[in-house]
């Protein structure tokens, strides 16, 4: 089964997944964008915020997302797969920036996965007060930088991206203890 746990930054999605970790003792953990060599260099080069074009942003997630699906996701499709963030935050964010049309943003993802999504993805969602205050706590990356109006847009973003691509979405109140939250995404992963 592959899965994804979504949701802006600060939501406990690292945290999560080493909880199901430890369900999940064999399972593939993964990350997007990231999960692959070329992957983590996309990653550093986006969160840099050197891009001035969001059109170029978004493509360096598609390149990303390209190598993730044919590297990691495809050759362990027999397996559990979590992935930290999937094609539904990528085109959550591309839905946010206003720049490219609904169905170019579908139909590249399509081109980008081979149409391989999550099976079921998990929504950390957050309140506008508890992103603030966690995003208080912390070092501020160049998305972060862009602030919680911007964050919490993203967030919507990722359920219209989810119903859009037509994948299974299950929304978890992110400000529950750690073990609410791990306790409510193992009752919805059906083995």
């Amino acid at each position: 089964m592959y899965i994804a746990i979504e949701g802006i930054d600060t939501a406990g999605k690292s945290t999560q997944i080493a909880a199901l970790q430890k369900h999940f003792s064999d399972a593939i953990i993964t990350k997007e964008p990231g999960g692959t060599a070329i992957g983590a260099e996309i990653r550093s080069l986006v969160l840099s915020a050197k891009a001035q074009s969001k059109k170029a942003e978004f493509l360096l997630f598609l390149a990303d997302r390209a190598e993730h699906i044919q590297e990691v996701i495809k050759p362990n499709l027999d397996k559990m797969i979590i992935s930290d963030r999937s094609v539904v935050s990528g085109v959550a964010y591309a839905l946010s920036q206003g720049e490219i049309n609904e169905t170019a943003i579908v139909h590249l993802n399509r081109f980008a996965t081979d149409g391989i999504y999550p099976q079921k993805v998990f929504l950390l969602k957050l309140t506008k007060e508890e992103l603030e205050y966690r995003l208080s706590q912390k070092e501020l990356d160049g998305i972060e930088l862009r602030g919680s109006a911007y964050l919490l847009d993203i967030q919507e973003a990722i359920i219209k991206a989810a119903k859009l691509l037509n994948i299974e979405l299950v929304e978890i109140d992110a400000t529950k203890s750690i073990a609410n939250v791990t306790n409510e995404i193992l009752n919805n992963i059906n083995l």
